[in-house]
């Protein structure tokens, strides 16, 4: 039996616009703190600091202000 075209996407393909910046800096510092073996976001804070990405509010990264962007950006 043939299984069926599933075709893929891209993730930005589902949204209204490819990732600005800004988005492309913080998905760069995520891949890295997952290359170094990262798993909270305690450790995911100290790449973010590292490549000179600003929170939102301006600022330190703190969890909270790292989940509040990760859902942000993910919605």
């Amino acid at each position: 039996m043939k299984k069926p075209f599933v075709p893929y996407n891209e993730t930005w393909q589902t949204r209204t616009h490819e990732p600005d910046p800004y988005e492309n800096m913080l998905g760069d510092a995520l891949e890295a703190a997952f290359a170094r073996g990262a798993t909270t976001l305690t450790e995911i804070i100290p790449v973010m600091i590292e490549r000179d990405i600003p929170a939102p509010d301006g600022r330190n990264w703190t969890e909270h202000s790292l989940a509040d962007e990760l859902a942000r950006l993910g919605a």
